[in-house]
């Protein structure tokens, strides 16, 4: 284990242990950004403690959370998401998780997806393979569209980009579909428990630990564009072995 993802494997636990302090916590302080998503105390929290210690250990890398913009200009740079699924976790749903990736020269070398609520924690090195509770992981098998699982987020966001009608008639294609949300669908197809996922609208936190889990356990990943190194916008996880149907259907 090197020691990039030694301190993101020991960030997470610190960070898993902020979390679970806030989660379901009667006097959760909850505010609205601007972009009208919520933000927690949780949130600022963990995304603080992140760069207090990115700040001790690493201070010659970049740095990029979701809570307090960018710092620095390395070509290596720590992305953060403290808590994806602030919904989720302000609901009291299980399903959140912080997300930690290190990139270096635009290109994500270690990912970390911690879910202290569903005990489980993902995470790979490029070359290393991908692992989750220290088991290593692969993609399914599943030949094609018509006999696959696809996991997606909110359909609203589909509307939005004018995508609804042409999502609708792929799940319908595909022998079943679930709204399995955020990190979650997609780490469902790093382990082979589904076969697809699909998020329109995403910012570069929510995926670069992601990216490389999906891709060190064998599948593909990409923008809706096909653009395999996406720094935000939309992300696709598959298998890896009907991705470009996928990606024309959505077109």
């Amino acid at each position: 284990m090197n020691a990039d993802l030694r301190l993101a494997l020991d960030l997470a636990d610190a960070c898993d242990d902020i979390s679970m302090t806030f989660y379901r916590a009667s006097d959760l302080a909850v505010r609205t950004k601007e972009d009208l998503s919520p933000v927690s105390e949780a949130d600022e929290a963990v995304e603080t403690l992140i760069r207090e210690r990115l700040r001790q250990d690493r201070h010659r890398d970049a740095v990029v959370g979701e809570e307090f913009g960018s710092t620095g200009s390395s070509e290596r740079r720590w992305i953060i998401d403290p808590i994806d699924g602030t919904r989720n976790f302000v609901r009291g749903v299980p399903v959140f998780a912080t997300l930690l990736a290190l990139e270096e020269k635009g290109e994500p070398t270690i990912g970390v997806v911690s879910a202290p609520a569903l005990q489980r924690r993902w995470w790979a090195t490029k070359g290393g393979g991908a692992f989750c509770n220290d088991i290593p992981i692969q993609v399914s098998k599943t030949p094609s569209i018509e006999q696959a699982f696809i996991g997606y987020d909110s359909v609203t966001d589909y509307a939005e980009f004018g995508l609804e009608e042409k999502f609708v008639a792929l799940l319908r294609r595909a022998d079943r579909s679930r709204g399995l949300g955020d990190f979650w669908t997609h780490m469902l197809v790093a382990e082979g428990a589904i076969d697809a996922a699909i998020e329109p609208k995403v910012a570069v936190w929510d995926m670069a630990a992601i990216q490389i889990i999906v891709q060190e356990a064998g599948g593909r990943f990409s923008d809706l564009t096909g653009n395999a190194r996406p720094d935000g916008g939309s992300g696709v996880s598959t298998n890896g072995r009907f991705h470009d149907e996928v990606l024309s259907s959505l077109r």
